[in-house]
């Protein structure tokens, strides 16, 4: 298994060139190659979002090759375990995924970052799946934002999730194959 790690700012092209390095993978592969996936971390909360995810829809589906697309908004090692050797597999993102697991639970009282070990729990979880892809001959291209050039917020949940996020970022690299960085359409090879 390979794993390309793509990280930078919003709306800096990371998903499109996430994308395209999926699809030549793919095309390049294509006597091994079983599918090309997409995992959706979003969810739908407010109408930002909501175009957000229409408008990565829409790219997808004005493609002429196909993504088969699952939906991981929390539980991201079950959508891992669907997958087959030979897979190319773009997962955008880990921040929307970091997050939907911090506010897990809030619908029905208690969200996952008030639990204590919940966040923990998800983040090994997270972990151990990635490490058993690794094993498989599955391409991974993981998606994230880069959240650390803002200053520090008076708010001790933002600077936990900052924390696990920057965390998760240094342990994605550790173990990929592969890092970059995408501000402005400009893309760096850290790795």
């Amino acid at each position: 298994m390979s794993l390309t790690f793509i990280t930078g700012g919003v709306r800096s092209g990371k998903s499109h060139f996430a994308e395209k390095a999926a699809i030549r993978h793919y095309q390049s592969e294509s006597l091994i190659a079983k599918r090309l996936i997409y995992i959706a971390s979003g969810l739908a909360l407010d109408s930002e979002m909501d175009k957000r995810i229409l408008r990565h829809q829409a790219d997808r589906q004005a493609q002429a090759i196909v993504w088969h697309t699952l939906e991981a908004p929390y539980h991201i090692e079950l959508a891992f375990n669907e997958l087959c050797d030979g897979d190319i597999v773009l997962w955008d993102c880990v921040t929307t995924w970091l997050t939907n697991a911090f506010y897990e639970g809030f619908d029905i009282g208690t969200s996952c970052v008030e639990k204590p070990g919940c966040l923990e729990k998800k983040l090994q979880s997270l972990k151990e799946a990635v490490l058993t892809l690794l094993e498989q001959q599955v391409t991974l291209f993981v998606v994230s934002n880069e959240l650390f050039d803002e200053p520090p917020y008076t708010s001790d949940e933002v600077e936990l999730y900052r924390k696990m996020l920057g965390e998760l970022h240094q342990w994605f690299v550790s173990v990929a194959n592969e890092a970059y960085e995408i501000n402005y359409g400009i893309v760096k090879k850290w790795k």
